[in-house]
C-alpha cells in the first residue's frame, strides 16, 4: 500500500514538473508576447493619426485643399486603382528600384572584393570613395540627364549612384576586420587568397551584406525617384511632381504613402531574408 502511494506521489510530481514552464519556454512566451504588444502599438499609433488627419479636416482645422484627408487619398487610390494608373506608374518605379537595388548589391560585392585582394588598389581608390560617397547625388542627375537623356537608364543610374560608394566602403571594411586567426589558420594549411576569401571572408560578412542590403534598397528608391523627378514621364515620382505643379495634392499624397508601403515591404523582405538565414545558421 505505501508503495503505491509512493508511486503515485512520484508520478504527480512527475507531472507537476512537466507541466510547469522551463525557463527558455517563459522566455519565448514572454518575447512573443513583447512583439504582439509592439505590433499592437504601432498599429494603434497610425490608426489614431488617421483619425485626427481625417477630424482635422473635417473640422475645418486644415484646409483638405492643401493637406487632403484619409478619405481623400482613399477615393484617389480606388480612383488610380479602376484606370489602371496605379499598376503603371507602381509598377514602373518598383523594377526601376528593384534592378537598381540589384546592381548595387553586384557592384559593391566586386568592388569591395577587388580592394581586398589588392593593398595598393584599395589604398588608391580610398580617397575618392570617400569624396563620391560625400557628394550630393542630386547633383548628379542634370548631368545623367546629359549623358544618358531621360530614359530608364538615366533613373536606374541615379538609383544606383544614391548607395553605391556608402555600400563599397562598408562591405570593404567589413572584408578587412574578418578574424586573422582565422585566414592565418588557412594559409598555414596551404590555402590561397581566393580560398580565405571563399571560406572565411565571405561566409564571415554575410550578416553585414544583408546589413547593408536593407540600407541600399531604401536608397535605392530614392534615388530612382530623383530620377524621375528630372527624367520620367511614368513612376511615382513623376506623379509627385506632375500633381504638385497642377496643385493635385490628393496626387502627391497617395503618390507618397505607395511609395512608403513599397519601402516598407522591400525592407520586410530583407529582413525576412536575413532571419531565415539566422535561423539556418543558428545564430
Amino acid at each position: 500500500m505505501n508503495i503505491m502511494k509512493k508511486t503515485e506521489h512520484a508520478s504527480q510530481h512527475t507531472k507537476s514538473q512537466k507541466e510547469m514552464p522551463t525557463p527558455q519556454q517563459l522566455y519565448v512566451k514572454n518575447h512573443h508576447r513583447h512583439h504582439h504588444i509592439v505590433t499592437f502599438l504601432r498599429l494603434l499609433v497610425l490608426f489614431l493619426f488617421l483619425i485626427i488627419w481625417e477630424a482635422a479636416g473635417r473640422c475645418k482645422i486644415i484646409d483638405t485643399f492643401f493637406f487632403s484627408s484619409p478619405s481623400m487619398v482613399v477615393s484617389f487610390f480606388l480612383k488610380m486603382v479602376m484606370d489602371g494608373s496605379f499598376f503603371t506608374h507602381t509598377g514602373i518605379t518598383l523594377l526601376e528600384t528593384l534592378l537598381s537595388f540589384l546592381l548595387i548589391t553586384v557592384i559593391s560585392i566586386i568592388i569591395a572584393t577587388s580592394l581586398w585582394y589588392s593593398k595598393t588598389l584599395s589604398e588608391i581608390s580610398e580617397p575618392y570613395l570617400v569624396v563620391l560617397n560625400s557628394l550630393p547625388k542630386s547633383a548628379l542627375a542634370p548631368l545623367f540627364i546629359v549623358w544618358l537623356g531621360t530614359g530608364i537608364n538615366t533613373i536606374i543610374v541615379a538609383g544606383i549612384s544614391v548607395a553605391i560608394f556608402g555600400s563599397i566602403i562598408s562591405l570593404y571594411t567589413g572584408f578587412k576586420h574578418v578574424d586573422n586567426e582565422k585566414l592565418k589558420l588557412i594559409y598555414t594549411l596551404g590555402g590561397n587568397r581566393f580560398d580565405a576569401f571563399h571560406k572565411v571572408v565571405l561566409p564571415s560578412c554575410i550578416p553585414i551584406i544583408l546589413s547593408s542590403m536593407k540600407v541600399n534598397v531604401g536608397l535605392a528608391l530614392v534615388g530612382v525617384i530623383i530620377g524621375e523627378f528630372l527624367a520620367a514621364r511614368r513612376g511615382l515620382g513623376y506623379l509627385i511632381i506632375y500633381g504638385s505643379q497642377v496643385f493635385q495634392l490628393n496626387m502627391v499624397i497617395t503618390s507618397i504613402i505607395i511609395l512608403c508601403v513599397i519601402a516598407m515591404g522591400l525592407y520586410q523582405c530583407i529582413q525576412w531574408v536575413e532571419h531565415f538565414y539566422k535561423k539556418r545558421t543558428g545564430s
